[in-house]
C-alpha cells in the first residue's frame, strides 16, 4: 500500500513539474531553478518529488525484504513480475537523476550508459544508440525525459499485474502454512493499519520536504 501511495505521489508531482521543465541542454539547468523559484510552491513539488523517489526505495527494499524472509519468491509469476517492476523503477530512477543537468546528472549519465559498451560485439553502437549521437547531448536529455515521463505509467500497467498475480496464489505469511482459515475482513482491520502508514509516510515526506 504505501508503495503504492509513493508512485501517485511522483506521478502527480512529476506531472506539474513536467508543465514547467524543458528538456533542453541551454535550459534545463535553469527551468529548474525557474520552478524553485518563480512558481508557486515549486520549490515544495520539487522536494516532494525527489525525497518521494528514495522513500520509494526504502519501501521497495523493505518489500523485497519482507518477500525474501517469508519465501514469496516460491511464487514464480509474482516475483517475476515484481522483479521486472525493480528494474523498471531503477532505470525510471536513473534517467529521472539526469534530467536537472548539472555536473552530477551530466557525469552520470556519461557513466553509467558508458557501462553497455562492455557488452560484446554491440557494446559501442548500443551506447551510441542511447546517447542519440557520439555523447551525451540534447538527444540524450529529450529521450531520457520521455523515457521518465512514459515509464511510470508502464510500472503502474505492471503493478496491477503484479497484483493480479498475488491474487491468485495469495500471500505469504511467516509460518509458511495455508492461512484460509484465519482470514479477517479487509476493513476495518488492514484498512486502519493503511491508513496509520500512509499518515506516518506524509509527515516523514511533508517534514523533509519544508
Amino acid at each position: 500500500s504505501l508503495l503504492g501511495l509513493c508512485l501517485i505521489i511522483q506521478i502527480l508531482t512529476g506531472l506539474f513539474l513536467a508543465m514547467h521543465y524543458t528538456s533542453d541542454i541551454a535550459t534545463a539547468f535553469s527551468s529548474i531553478g525557474h520552478i524553485c523559484r518563480d512558481v508557486n510552491y515549486g520549490w515544495l513539488i520539487r522536494n516532494l518529488h525527489a525525497n518521494g523517489a528514495s522513500f520509494f526505495f526504502i519501501c521497495i527494499y523493505t518489500h523485497i525484504g519482507r518477500g525474501l524472509y517469508y519465501g514469496s519468491y516460491l511464487y514464480k509469476e509474482t516475483w517475476t513480475v515484481g522483479v521486472v517492476l525493480l528494474l523498471l523503477v531503477m532505470i525510471t530512477a536513473f534517467v529521472g537523476y539526469v534530467l536537472p543537468w548539472g555536473q552530477m546528472s551530466f557525469w552520470g549519465a556519461t557513466v553509467i550508459t558508458n557501462l553497455l559498451s562492455a557488452v560484446p560485439y554491440i557494446g559501442n553502437a548500443l551506447v551510441q544508440w542511447i546517447w542519440g549521437g557520439f555523447s551525451v547531448d540534447n538527444a540524450t536529455l529529450t529521450r531520457f525525459f520521455a523515457f521518465h515521463f512514459l515509464f511510470p505509467f508502464v510500472i503502474a500497467g505492471a503493478t496491477l499485474i503484479h497484483l493480479l498475480f498475488l491474487h491468485e496464489t495469495g500471500s505469504t505469511n511467516p509460518l509458511g502454512l495455508n492461512s484460509d482459515a484465519d482470514k479477517i475482513p479487509f476493513h476495518p482491520y488492514f484498512s486502519y493499519k493503511d491508513l496509520l502508514g500512509f499518515a506516518a509516510l506524509l509527515i516523514a515526506l511533508t517534514a523533509l520536504a519544508l
